[in-house]
């Protein structure tokens, strides 16, 4: 392990991050889309290939999930414009913050309440699909709601999905893999809530419960499927499905965007602020959103200050080869969903020329958010979600996001921005269990 002298040394924040303060990081690796692209071996067309396999299994999520009947069998969340949260954080925290203020609400995703609804539900669609098409179970032209039907049912309970989770990617791969038929093993780390548990297991999901941290339910579940050639391993940290099925997310918002009237072009910047963990639904956000907008588009992240991979990797230059406890952080959060200690290698090489910045946000702050956004607008978002807050509540307020601003031409047109804050988790979360959050966060607030 590098010493922190050395890694202060070659990374000042660090000296910060050690401390678990708060900091506010603008990325120096940023390059133009253009040139960004040129270093990916990703494309529009992998992400619109991943698009038209959602819309294939449409039929099968409608009939599987009868609230997507609305939407025609597609899982999509609505945008929502928060002035009141805008004013609120004006007026309480000096924010400063001009344009208009957004809400992507993938809180309230149909079938598994969060953002990894996208990323999880895709990858496992997609690794049925090939197991339907390798075995002859497909006609051509068949419609995919066969996929609800007992032979198919039948077919893929011969198959198992693992997947190691904090959380909410865990109740996304369960949720789909048993609706499907498959056995489905979540391995879940201590942070993990225990209606999360309860929730999966009630759907027949096998949950595997470890003292270790994330990386050693990520570890253990790796282990206990390559011991069964009928198993199949959901990798949050490498897997470039779950990266393309987040990457979707931005041709639908672009749609949203448009219905919407909110413009995106050099006279009106976009920025998107997300919460990080091991950084699979950021980072396929991140290359969906520059695909379409490139330029146009700043996005952020936020991680808890105890559990900060991303930003750690991306400015040591070590990604996953350095962990948050290396530097005596603990990794322990109530964000649970963030709750990670190292960083995805693939998604912080993927979009270390495409990101704008990071920032990180003590616990207690996540509670005064979450009760502001429920007081002003009349939303609940989970805690983890609350932490993209942080970035709107900086990006005109602070002189490294003033400087950032001037450097990229935008401090003119500030008053035509859009932000858009990514809600990740929510809906899910019990009525005693919101109680409880509400609860500490009237403690919490000054």
């Amino acid at each position: 392990m590098i010493s922190t002298d050395v890694l202060e040394e070659k990374a000042p924040i660090v000296g910060s991050l050690r401390k678990a303060e708060e900091v506010t990081w603008i990325n120096p690796l940023l390059e133009s889309t253009e040139e960004a692209m040129r270093k990916i071996d990703l494309t529009m067309e992998d992400v619109r290939d991943a698009e038209a396999r959602l819309e294939r299994f449409a039929p099968f999520i409608r009939r599987a999930f009868p609230e997507t009947e609305k939407d025609g069998g597609l899982i999509e969340s609505p945008v929502r414009e928060i002035s009141g949260m805008k004013e609120e954080m004006n007026s309480r925290q000096a924010a400063g913050l001009r344009g208009r203020l957004l809400l992507k609400m993938d809180s309230d995703l149909a079938v598994a309440g969060s953002v990894k609804a996208r990323g999880g539900i895709y990858e496992i669609l997609k690794h049925a699909e090939e197991l339907a098409i390798r075995e002859g179970m497909l006609e051509e032209g068949q419609s995919y709601e066969v996929f609800a039907r007992e032979p198919f049912r039948e077919f893929f309970s011969q198959y198992a999905v693992h997947v190691g989770s904090t959380g909410n990617l865990g109740l996304s791969i369960g949720i789909i893999s048993a609706a499907l038929g498959f056995r489905v093993y979540v391995h879940m780390s201590q942070d993990a809530k225990q209606w999360k548990k309860d929730l999966l297991r009630s759907k027949g999901v096998q949950v595997i419960e470890y003292a270790g941290d994330y990386g050693a339910a990520v570890k253990k579940g790796r282990e206990e499927a390559m011991r069964d050639p009928a198993s199949y391993f959901v990798d949050d940290e490498n897997s470039v499905s779950l990266f393309l099925g987040y990457a979707v997310s931005a041709l639908r918002l672009q749609r949203q965007l448009e219905a919407a009237g909110v413009k995106v072009d050099g006279e009106h910047p976009l920025f998107v602020y997300i919460p990080c963990g091991v950084g699979g639904a950021p980072g396929g956000i991140t290359f969906g959103l520059k695909l379409i907008y490139g330029d146009h588009v700043h996005v952020f992240y936020a991680e808890p200050v105890q559990a900060c991979c991303m930003i750690l990797g991306m400015t040591t230059g070590l990604h996953n080869e350095i962990c948050v406890q290396d530097i005596g952080l603990s990794g322990m959060t109530e964000a649970d969903g963030l709750a990670v200690g190292r960083p995805s290698k693939f998604v912080g090489k993927t979009v270390e020329h495409l990101l704008s910045g990071e920032v990180t946000v003590q616990d207690d702050r996540l509670y005064v958010y979450m009760k502001e956004l429920l007081d002003r607008e009349g939303i609940f978002i989970e805690p983890s979600s609350c932490a993209a807050f942080a970035g709107p509540a900086r990006i005109e307020k602070e002189e490294v996001c003033r400087a950032y601003l001037k450097e990229q031409g935008l401090e003119e047109r500030m008053e035509q921005a859009a932000h858009l804050v990514w809600a990740t988790g929510g809906s899910l979360v019990p009525a005693d269990v919101r109680a409880e959050y509400v609860k500490k966060a009237e403690e919490k607030r000054p």
